[in-house]
Formats: C-alpha cells, sequence, structure tokens
C-alpha cells in the first residue's frame, strides 16, 4: 500500500493555523506510519482546504464550513484502502 501525502492549506490572516494543526494532530496519531509527507500550506482569503495525493477531500471554499474532525478523518481513512 503506497503512503500518503496530505497537504493543507489554511488562511494564514485568519488565524486558520490552531484548528489546521489540531486536526493534523488527530489524524497523524492514528495513521502517521501511513503518511509520506504531510504539508502545511499558509493561504489567505479564508481558504482551508485538505487534499491527499492531490486530490481535494474537503474545501471550505465548496462547503462554506469547517469540517468535522469525523468526516475529515473518514475521507482520509479512506484514501487508506
Amino acid at each position: 500500500m503506497a503512503k500518503l501525502e496530505i497537504s493543507v492549506e489554511y488562511c494564514a490572516s485568519c488565524n486558520y493555523l490552531p484548528r489546521a494543526l489540531w486536526m493534523a494532530g488527530e489524524i497523524l496519531t492514528e495513521i502517521q506510519f501511513d503518511v509520506s509527507r504531510f504539508d502545511l500550506v499558509p493561504g489567505d482569503m479564508g481558504v482551508f482546504e485538505w487534499s491527499v495525493g492531490g486530490e481535494p477531500v474537503f474545501s471550505k471554499s465548496a462547503t462554506g464550513r469547517f469540517p468535522d474532525i469525523e468526516e475529515l478523518k473518514e475521507a482520509i481513512y479512506a484514501k487508506l484502502e
């Protein structure tokens, strides 16, 4: 099984970093050995986007909200199958 490459683009000026770090910690605690790369990318304009292998798994701009941690875990863990 290939290891996951996860990327989080968050709005730095909106102070979304703490939320991104908390969610990253929740996810990495459970699947850290299945991840080859984890990028935190500062952005702007209210962005909060998660992708796995370059494929979006959650977009705040598309949904108008932040992800629930369980919803985010489910979307990312599905990429392990």
